[in-house]
């Protein structure tokens, strides 16, 4: 048995009765129907990166604007991640994950349909609320239905599904701009969310935690979703702002503030959005801090993978994405590998070891130059791959299989807002310290390549595209110069990707140490 599985409770007098055997009782089913709509999520997370320059040009929407079309899906995801969970643990998990794939399903067409950039901002913030409905009820569901000594490979099949949706998205969102529109990125949602309430409405039976009536925790709702706002907010405007500026900080401390008086709040009363004695367990407290890093490290490094094949290398969007399909079929072995790995040896094993091979990923990267062979690539693709379904597969494992199947749903979405949060920081940090170490490098990086001094300061001002990989040439450049410009640009944005590859790869190491030390072998099975 897993060290993170937990044995099915014996329904107290009263509870509803369990589904009947046939269709709607089938795990195997289930884990179908919650796939396309986590697959649906996934791809939508990846592809609108490919979709942004294309949307700018289109509705003429300025840099900001962009960063917004991201930034309003994440907070309203955050925002509302846990409460979907909660919600549909107390009254029906099938309910809310059908309402979530509906409601995204129609935001996505509404995008399409939107003539302004406001208008694609504001049905983003709305996918993501209907998408923090999804996301925790499809764990939640997970939980209630398969046995404990196959709720591992279920998790494992589960990550494997997000992993790939989220690694194919610069390839499917790359052949939809290119060959269609922008706005097909968004219309792809709907033929898959149709399928998805489609066959959920066949398959899937209902889940609820039987707590009988009481009122609603309305003030820890209003909390969570206060305090996660002004985290995220902080966190997606630190590159901005600067890391260290006051602004930046006070908003940070203003969200943790916040949480930390949600969390005192959850333990004065007797029916919590989020009980705190869920952390009680190590391995669900430690799952949810790998689960955070190990999408910091996916998403962060994938945002300058991206900009190095395509920016420096001269790669389109469909050819960048080819090139690092051997992630994609990596995290495919390795989400059912992990599993099956996490339930003969436990958490302890599989978390450090997938750990282990991102922070190898890391580390190979400090090799990367501006003209490195694609032999020197792929092996870190796969290396990454793997590591990432490992830990995606064994924490999952832990914050879920380690929690009350009556707080499945609470589980999912603690799993899903460390895995957002993760990717938030990953992407915002990653772009903060590749900006830094490429402003305090250019200057020099230009004039070793042979720019003139004078010329060299004034490109200064050019810093900004340079660490997006661009190099500020012009077309009345000298051929001479403008190859100079390009070494030396490529050069300062490589150093800007190495000292984002050593801070992935040490972070990954403590990450490592953190669940060799703190996850047992045999941890006491949770509390029902």
């Amino acid at each position: 048995m897993s060290s993170t599985a937990v044995d099915r409770p014996t329904p107290p007098a009263g509870a509803p009765p369990e589904p009947a055997r046939g269709r709607r009782a089938n795990p195997w089913l289930t884990l179908v129907a919650v796939a396309f709509g986590l697959f649906m999520v996934g791809l939508d997370g990846s592809v609108v990166s490919i979709a942004n320059p294309e949307i700018g040009r289109d509705l003429q929407a300025s840099t900001s604007d962009l960063q917004w079309v991201t930034n309003s899906y994440l907070l309203a995801l955050a925002a509302a991640l846990i409460l979907g969970g909660k919600l549909g643990d107390r009254f029906g998990r099938r309910t809310f994950y059908m309402v979530g794939v509906a409601g995204f399903t129609l935001a996505s067409v509404a995008i399409g349909l939107m003539q302004s950039v406001e208008g694609v901002i504001a049905f983003r913030a709305v996918q993501g609320f209907f998408g923090a409905l999804l996301m925790p009820n499809t764990l939640g569901m997970l939980r209630a239905v398969f046995p404990p000594k196959k709720f591992g490979m279920a998790v494992g099949i589960w990550a494997m599904v997000s992993s790939v949706s989220t690694a194919l998205g610069p390839i499917v969102g790359g052949l939809l701009v290119e060959h269609v529109n922008w706005e097909s990125v968004f219309y792809i949602n709907a033929p898959i969310g149709i399928i998805a309430l489609v066959v959920s409405a066949i398959v899937l039976p209902q889940s609820k935690s039987p707590t009988g009536h009481h009122r609603f925790d309305v003030p820890g709702v209003v909390l969570l979703a206060l305090g996660m706002l002004v985290l995220v907010f902080g966190v997606v405007k630190g590159e901005t702002w600067g890391w260290s500026s006051g602004s930046t900080l006070g908003t940070l401390a203003a969200g943790l503030v916040i949480l930390v008086a949600f969390g005192w709040y959850e333990t004065r009363i007797e029916h919590p959005l989020l009980p705190m004695r869920l952390f009680r367990s190590p391995a669900l407290t430690i799952g949810t801090i790998i689960t955070a890093i190990n999408f910091f490290v996916l998403l962060g490094s994938i945002f300058f993978v991206m900009l190095y094949l395509q920016n420096v290398r001269g790669f389109t969007p469909v050819e960048a994405g080819v090139r690092t399909l051997p992630l994609s079929l990596a995290s495919v072995v390795a989400s059912p590998l992990g599993a099956k790995l996490t339930e003969k040896f436990g958490a302890r094993l599989t978390m450090p070891l997938g750990m282990v091979l991102q922070g190898g990923a890391s580390f190979a990267m400090l090799g990367w130059g501006v003209d490195s062979s694609y032999t020197a690539l792929w092996p870190c693709f796969i290396a990454l791959g793997l590591g990432v379904g490992m830990v995606m597969a064994a924490s999952s494992d832990a914050i879920v299989g380690n929690a009350p199947v009556r707080d499945g749903g609470v589980a999912g979405g603690l799993q899903a807002t460390a895995l957002q949060i993760g990717g938030a920081l990953g992407t915002s940090v990653l772009i903060s310290l590749i900006s830094s170490r490429v402003g305090s490098t250019l200057t020099g990086e230009l004039t070793s390549a042979g720019v003139p001094a004078p010329v060299a300061h004034g490109l200064e001002s050019a810093k900004d595209a340079v660490s997006m990989g661009v190099s500020p040439v012009s077309g009345d450049m000298p051929a001479q110069l403008k190859s100079a410009v390009i070494e030396g640009s490529g050069q300062a944005f490589m150093n800007g990707v190495h000292t984002s590859a050593l801070v992935t790869g040490v972070l990954c190491l403590l990450g490592a140490v953190v669940a060799v030390v703190g996850v047992r072998r045999n941890p006491e099975a949770a509390d029902h």
